[in-house]
């Protein structure tokens, strides 16, 4: 009975091995069955659900395409939404409509690898559809796209970019923490200021666009292609070696317009050739326009919206003339106006407050003139200390008596958002020289004088070679100074000043200290505009108003700069007491004759100035330095030839 059974549990042992060895083919099998199973469910619940998804997207193949993955992907990974065994065909159906609907509602939240329907999800990185809503028109979001050609909206999308860095112009790749690892999907690609912009318009000030690192070769990079390329600032300095995500290129349709001064776009043009064919159109706009009748209503009615919008109180008629007079003074041209408007906006919140402090319903020239004056005393710390160091006379200027070879100058001061002008005394003394004549510029000797007023010395040099003794060498050394002055001196605007001053020191004829002059000199002796002689003329006045109006006292000015004169209030009223003057001058004879007190001279058919006339003086010194130096030059040649006779 032993041997029996013990043959039985052999005969059984090897009965069992062989079936433990099919056991795993029929695992297998039994694995093959089930999933052909659940491929047929769920083929037949997807391919339903994406029946009807797809016909909202017909003719876009991009979509169908994708699509059509979505639904290969969702039959070869449904089991990672079957959790049990036991559930029927209408609950696999469930799960696997609930991933679509997932999937076209897209699910927000943090990054889990848990989550299978964050798969399925779509990261829409530019939605138009609030546009589309306010343009009007649509029946269905897909039929918006495919009549669109990709974009939905009322009008192109318009966008300003107020940080343009590579990042925010070309989107990014965004990581998240987790495992104590950085991880990313394609749920964290972000957009950038060219995507939301693709098919409209995309403004930048270039001036924040040079800042940014690599911002602008990016943008280069991006227009040139017409594709945009999300990259990284790490990966584009080969800094970061890490395998990230690289989303294809999207097609790049946008009008790039830069914002920026006049002085950016030059040296954008001389310096980078590739701004030149990347930015064809140029479109310079005025800050000035003409001040008339029908630009003073628009401008008058620019005003009233202003103040709408700031909630001020309106303006009254005087309000209105005062800010548009303050708007020709900061174009500095009677006969323009400014469009710079954040200054004149900001003039009218400061004349709104001290409106309203007063209880008065509008505002009047009266607070705007307040206004002016408060500003002015907020950052007058400077024009102050130059006006005490004058009037305790420190810096020495007379604005009294006559003085021979000496001038009062006119220059403007710039500091931060104050300018006002600045007299300067002005010598020049003259003396016999040897050869031709010299007018050393002492400025340019000690290099504190700029190329500019350099060339405003040699010009009034040429003219004072022009004008006296044509048919004799001049023997004249003179030398021309800004007294106290001991920063840089640059510009023209003094050059008559200086032509004034020499010609007194030739003549020996005295200068009225009470006139101040301003405006350059050609070699014709035609006194040319200048700039900032509102703030010339304003400066002589305080400090004359300071030490006392004689009715003597005034400033010389070119007669082309007429038309720029928008002076303060209280000057405009000295000059119609008579007690201070502005004299136009269009030649040097016109200002010789007012600083001077006596006739210019012309030249007559003899080829002499008339006797006793200021040029007839300086002629006749120059023709006395002649004949001293060829008496000099005589003794000279004598006396070395007596040395060689010895």
């Amino acid at each position: 009975d032993r041997k029996r059974i013990e043959a039985t549990i052999q005969s059984l042992q090897k009965e069992l091995a062989e079936t433990l060895e099919r056991l795993p083919g029929w695992e297998k099998e039994h694995r093959q069955h089930i999933g052909e199973l659940n491929k047929e469910v769920a083929e037949r619940a997807v391919t339903q659900s994406m029946c009807d998804l797809r016909s909202h997207f017909e003719g876009l193949p991009a979509v169908t395409s994708w699509l059509d993955d979505v639904t290969q992907d969702l039959v070869a990974n449904i089991g990672m939404f079957a959790s049990g065994g036991g559930e029927g065909e209408n609950d696999e159906q469930q799960r696997v409509m609930a991933a679509m609907q997932a999937m076209m509602q897209g699910r927000g939240g943090g990054f889990a690898q848990s989550d299978p329907f964050r798969r399925y999800e779509v990261n829409v990185i530019v939605d138009n559809s609030a546009d589309a809503r306010k343009g009007g028109a649509a029946t269905s979001r897909a039929q918006d796209i495919a009549d669109a050609g990709g974009y939905i909206g009322g009008g192109a999308p318009i966008l300003y970019e107020d940080h343009p860095t590579m990042a925010n112009l070309l989107g990014r790749v965004e990581h998240m923490p987790q495992m104590g690892a950085l991880v990313t999907d394609f749920m964290l690609i972000k957009p950038g200021s060219l995507h939301r912009a693709n098919g409209g318009y995309l403004l930048i000030d270039a001036l924040k666009l040079l800042r940014e690192p690599l911002a602008w070769d990016a943008l280069k990079r991006a227009i040139r292609r017409r594709k945009l390329v999300i990259e990284s600032a790490g990966e584009y300095m080969s800094l970061v070696s890490t395998v990230s995500l690289e989303p294809d290129p999207i097609p790049l349709d946008v009008k790039v317009i830069l914002l920026g001064d006049r002085y950016l776009y030059y040296m954008l043009s001389n310096l980078d050739p590739d701004f030149g064919e990347l930015f064809k159109v140029a479109a310079d706009f005025e800050d000035e326009i003409d001040r008339e009748t029908e630009n003073d209503i628009f401008y008058a009615r620019l005003l009233a919206s202003t103040c709408r919008e700031e909630n001020l109180l309106p303006l009254d008629r005087s309000g209105v003339g005062r800010i548009i007079e303050r708007s020709s003074r900061q174009a500095e041209d009677a006969e323009k106006l400014s469009m710079v408007m954040r200054p004149i906006v900001d003039l009218m919140c400061e004349a709104d407050h001290i409106a309203r402090s007063g209880g008065a319903a509008a505002i009047a020239a009266g607070h705007v003139d307040e206004a002016v004056e408060a500003q002015i005393a907020r950052a007058d710390r400077l024009r102050e200390r130059s006006l005490e160091m004058i009037t305790r006379d420190i810096v020495m200027i007379d604005t009294e008596g006559e003085r021979i070879g000496q001038v009062n100058g006119l220059s403007v001061l710039s500091m931060g958002s104050i300018t006002f002008g600045r007299p300067s005394r002005i010598t020049a003394r003259v003396r016999m020289g040897l050869g031709s004549a010299r007018v050393i510029d002492i400025e340019r000797e000690v290099a504190l004088g700029g190329p500019i007023h350099t060339k405003g010395v040699l010009i009034l040099s040429g003219y004072v070679s022009g004008q006296f003794l044509p048919e004799i060498p001049l023997s004249m050394s003179a030398s021309i100074v800004f007294e106290q002055s001991y920063g840089g001196v640059d510009g023209d605007s003094a050059s008559s000043a200086e032509l004034y001053a020499l010609i007194s020191a030739l003549a020996e004829a005295p200068i009225t200290q009470g006139l101040a002059v301003t405006g350059s000199v050609n070699q014709l002796g035609e006194v040319q505009a200048i700039g900032g002689v509102n703030d010339k003329i304003e400066g002589f006045f305080d400090i004359c108003m300071r030490r006392g109006l004689t009715g003597d006292q005034g400033v010389l000015i070119p007669a082309s700069n007429v038309k720029h004169l928008m002076l303060r209030q209280d000057v405009v009223d000295a000059v119609d007491r008579g007690v201070f003057a502005i004299y136009p001058v269009e030649h040097v004879e016109e200002g010789v004759e007012l600083l001077m007190g006596a006739p210019a001279g012309a030249r007559g058919a003899d080829g002499h100035f008339p006797a006793g006339s200021i040029f007839a003086r300086a002629e006749e010194r120059l023709a006395a330095f002649a004949d001293n130096q060829r008496r000099f030059a005589q003794r000279s040649d004598e006396s070395a030839s007596s040395k060689r006779g010895s």
